[in-house]
């Protein structure tokens, strides 16, 4: 099966060391040439996966020329997909890391002839993103959970392997995947349904919580790993679903509580405090890169369903002292969100602890179904707050996450259909500066994306493949055991 893949790749590419390949009638077109994904300009990191795309338009043949900062080139002539081999990928990005590759495309149309469009460049980043992409793939339903699964996807190739699939454990629900510092060996995964529960993962140990008490009346949802992997942060929410009967709006998932729990795996226990535990909805915590700051959105307590348009969530913060497991003796509000008639979810701290990166929407906290919903950054050092218009769209701007060197980040959008998330990758320098976002790339990526009825959900990073024993996570997840934790005011 692989050389079947292989071999028309390798028959169609030619090395070569000048660019004499040009068709000479062709109609030069000063603008980029139309093709999918849309790669003209974007930056890439230096260990991604070959950037295969095709023309959108009703080309017949394709002849590509693309030229490495050395000066040697890669000639493709193709009636489709425009495909990169292994090596000729590996030798144009090698040659071209720092600086960028010049792609020239011809394309012959039946009622046009051939036509050259303009050069366009892919820079190509010194800094290496992560090596994995940890995403739940879900397809569309409101009330039955189909089959669906976390995958973990190699982004210096195109392979896609299982982390956990529902197939395992038939009518129950996987999400809200985290794993300590993007590394693999600690994660929490939440699982709901008949066998639901939190997987949690330290090292080679698997474990099976139920983090439901009397007094949280909920369980673990939404986390976070501390920089130190001694502590998880949840919220614990309780949330109803609302179909909307208007155009362009489809549903709402709400909260009817909703608080802030710190897990402390080594003695099982839930830190809180009264100050996380108010009449106020709190959901999606995060922790500072030193650590000693939680972050979370908070709302002022509406009557649902009649106040659901009036949720709005405002950035807060609380100190947190890991020595303890104590908390500060205040919140502090950092953005007041609902002052400027929006809602802020998904709060996730650079690494360096520079910047705050966040989704903002015109209410609530469930901002995938909100088509107004963005991107925001706040710089932690000078207070500034703005909005990445270099990454945002029309569509919706969703769950995003850092890479682990904090130059990378990916993000959720529905940018090119409106109806499924797929992800986004950019970068940001020093100087706040934001790369142009280019799409996962696929071996076949308009057949790929046209036909996979499946979005792309939580996107995170790690830095190395997660392998774990299937069979014992089989075993936690069926036998019905669960550890109980208990609440440490």
């Amino acid at each position: 099966m692989k050389k079947k893949l292989i071999i028309p790749a390798l028959a169609a590419l030619l090395l070569c060391s000048s660019c004499a390949a040009d068709i000479s009638n062709a109609e030069l077109l000063p603008g980029y040439p139309p093709i999918y994904p849309d790669y003209c300009g974007v930056t890439v990191p230096c260990n991604i996966a070959p950037m295969h795309f095709q023309m959108s338009g009703n080309a017949i043949q394709v002849l590509v020329i693309a030229e490495g900062a050395d000066g040697k080139a890669v000639r493709i002539k193709t009636g489709k997909v425009v495909i990169f081999g292994k090596s000729a990928w590996k030798n144009l990005i090698g040659s071209s890391t720092g600086s960028g590759i010049k792609i020239t495309v011809q394309a012959k149309y039946k009622d046009k002839g051939w036509i050259r469009y303009a050069p366009f460049p892919i820079y190509v980043s010194p800094v290496p993103i992560n090596d994995y992409l940890v995403y739940r793939l879900v397809a569309p339903g409101y009330e039955v959970y189909s089959k669906m699964g976390i995958y973990q996807r190699d982004l210096s190739s195109f392979r896609e392997t299982p982390l956990l699939e529902n197939t395992l454990i038939p009518g129950n629900c996987m999400n809200c995947h985290s794993f300590y510092g993007n590394h693999p060996d600690k994660i929490s995964i939440h699982i709901r349904g008949e066998l639901g529960g939190t997987i949690l993962k330290t090292g080679d140990k698997i474990e099976m919580l139920n983090t439901k008490t009397e007094e949280t009346g909920g369980n673990c949802v939404y986390p976070y790993w501390h920089p130190s992997g001694e502590y998880v942060v949840y919220s614990v929410n309780q949330t109803i679903q609302a179909f909307h009967s208007i155009r362009d709006h489809r549903i709402e998932v709400i909260d009817l509580a909703s608080d802030i729990v710190v897990y402390h795996p080594q003695s099982k226990q839930l830190l809180t405090h009264d100050l996380l535990r108010t009449d106020a909805f709190e959901t999606f915590p995060s922790f500072s890169p030193d650590g000693k700051t939680l972050y979370f959105s908070s709302s002022q307590y509406q009557n649902i369903p009649e106040g659901y348009d009036r949720i709005r969530y405002d950035l807060c913060a609380i100190a947190f002292d890991p020595q303890s497991g104590t908390f500060g003796d205040h919140v502090d509000t950092l953005i007041h969100a609902a002052a400027m008639g929006k809602s802020i979810s998904f709060a996730r701290p650079s690494p360096d602890g520079r910047y705050i990166m966040f989704t903002l929407s015109d209410y609530g906290n469930f901002s995938i179904w909100h088509k107004e919903a963005d991107l925001w950054l706040y710089d932690l050092e000078d207070g500034s707050l703005r909005e990445m218009k270099e990454v945002n769209s029309d569509d919706v701007e969703s769950y995003h996450s850092w890479s682990s060197e904090g130059t990378w980040f990916v993000f959720s959008s529905r940018r090119l259909d409106g109806l499924y998330t797929r992800p986004f990758f950019a970068s940001i320098d020093k100087e706040g500066n934001i790369t142009k976002p280019f799409l996962l790339p696929q071996k076949k990526p308009l057949e790929f994306y046209t036909m996979n009825l499946f979005s792309y959900n939580v996107p995170e990073f790690i830095t190395e493949k997660v392998d774990w024993d299937l069979k014992e996570v089989e075993k936690a997840l069926t036998t019905g055991q669960r550890d109980k934790v208990e609440i440490r005011r």
